[in-house]
């Protein structure tokens, strides 16, 4: 029988669970508190996003988001010391600009933020910048289609590979990523028949958002499923709870115990 501990997770878990056909579960986490419940919810893998600049610090895109913010975030979540693979994003510019700056920032997620992979945006542009991380031992989890941090080349948030042309080259890159040793690769943003089609080509695990229901697993970002994020609403978004309304009401439950005298009362009081 087993001891009834949770096992600490692995790329190697997560390349299995596709052989044994076993969803992979994914979630945006950016704290201590949420990884905490996260972890205990059973989630597969924690990704500490670069979404968090749009999420929780205000921003438009994710392109202001620098190493110090996504080190900081990282570290906090790393301090729940989840069972949950943890994964961080290389931000813009922190891999673009040449091979030695992608494994320098790799390693600092690593090393000062206390994650065990990095995911890295783009196919076959950056397999340079994968296989050099990958040689340093630091798994690689790649991103294509909708790849947020070219937004501008892209127009706006919208669907990649809807063409026949732009859905091979997507298959080119899920290819091109795989062999350059990634151990996963998150689709984004394309058609559910192509997302299919890569998934089936490929040996690595797929894990979709907004690419239907026949990738290898599934990732959302924690704000937009607990009704936190009003910037934006994508149709790929299923939102599980209403937390604003609980926020909401117990903030003004406070406000209207303080300015009627009710809080605090006797029994918050020290003596």
């Amino acid at each position: 029988m087993g001891s009834g501990v949770k096992r600490k997770k692995t790329i190697l878990d997560i390349r299995k669970m596709k052989s044994d056909g076993v969803k992979i579960s994914m979630l945006t986490c950016y704290d201590y508190p949420t990884a905490r419940i996260l972890d205990d919810s059973g989630i597969d893998i924690l990704l500490v996003g670069d979404s968090v600049g749009v999420v929780f610090s205000g921003y438009d895109t994710t392109l202001p988001v620098t190493m110090e913010e996504m080190i900081y975030h990282s570290r906090a979540v790393a301090r729940a010391k989840p069972k949950s693979l943890l994964v961080a994003d290389l931000p813009f510019l922190s891999y673009q600009t040449d091979v030695r700056d992608a494994r320098i920032n790799a390693g600092r997620l690593v090393k000062d933020g206390g994650v065990e992979a990095v995911k890295l945006e783009g196919g076959e542009n950056i397999i340079g910048s994968i296989k050099a991380i990958v040689d340093m031992d630091i798994p690689v989890m790649a991103h294509i289609g909708l790849t947020p941090q070219s937004i501008h080349r892209m127009g706006g948030y919208k669907i990649q590979g809807k063409s026949e042309r732009a859905g091979e080259q997507l298959l080119a890159d899920a290819l091109a990523v795989q062999s350059a040793g990634a151990f996963a690769v998150v689709l984004e943003g394309i058609p559910l028949k192509l997302a299919a089609k890569i998934t089936a080509e490929l040996e690595i695990p797929t894990i979709g958002i907004g690419a239907g229901p026949f990738c290898d697993g599934q990732v959302l970002v924690i704000h937009d499923i607990l009704g936190l994020c009003e910037k934006y609403s994508p149709k790929f978004v299923k939102q599980y709870a209403d937390v604003k309304s609980i926020i909401s009401d117990a903030a003004g439950r406070f406000v209207a115990e303080v300015k009627a005298g009710e809080f605090p009362t006797d029994d918050h009081s020290f003596h």
